[in-house]
């Protein structure tokens, strides 16, 4: 099994009008669902608009600083454990169907250090 992040950037779904809203967090809510039943689901969340909290970069040395600069930011994100990119992509479609946007999906690098 392989771990895959997918993941959406901020503003991807500001087109949605107010009045869908509840239709498409009902259908992402049901895709998450369906990835616990088959058992693939391993975390998934949304992450506040880096405009209306305050994002900080920590550097190697301990220095936190400003992060907001021009560059995109993620804005939603789910982990899922599947046997492969097909099956990872075949979740990320119900996902895009589901939000309504556009889905990036890439696979996490084993991690020596932890067996994975």
């Amino acid at each position: 099994m392989a771990r895959y992040l997918i993941s959406f950037d901020d503003g991807a779904m500001d087109s949605i009008p107010d009045e869908e809203e509840p239709t498409v967090r009902d259908a992402s809510l049901a895709v998450i669902r369906e990835a616990q039943d088959a058992g693939v689901w391993v975390f998934a969340g949304g992450v506040y608009p880096h405009d209306e909290v305050s994002v900080r970069v920590v550097t190697p040395d301990g220095t936190v600083t400003d992060g907001a600069e021009s560059k995109a930011y993620i804005a939603g994100v789910t982990i899922i454990d599947v046997p492969s990119r097909e099956e990872a992509l075949q979740w990320a479609a119900k996902i895009a169907a589901a939000c309504r946007c556009a889905q990036e999906v890439r696979e996490f690098a084993p991690d020596p250090a932890v067996g994975n």
